[in-house]
């Protein structure tokens, strides 16, 4: 993964171990259909625009992705 110093960092999703949680960040730099960066313990990113990142955000808070999380 490249250098993520320059992200303007938002929330982290765990936290509560030294894993290299996987973190939300806001990439002012990058073009606007990529400016939205979600990092993963595993050294991966991926990049979206705002517009994308608040369907994900709709979808989840509808319940759409509820199948996915894990207990």
């Amino acid at each position: 993964m490249t250098d993520i110093s320059s992200l303007q960092p938002v929330a982290t999703f765990c936290g509560n171990c030294d894993c290299g949680c996987p973190q939300l960040f806001i990439d002012e730099t990058a073009p606007a259909d990529r400016r939205v960066v979600i990092t993963d313990d595993f050294g991966q990113r991926v990049q979206m625009s705002a517009d994308q990142f608040g369907s994900l955000i709709e979808d989840a808070k509808a319940g759409k992705l509820d199948s996915v999380a894990v207990a």
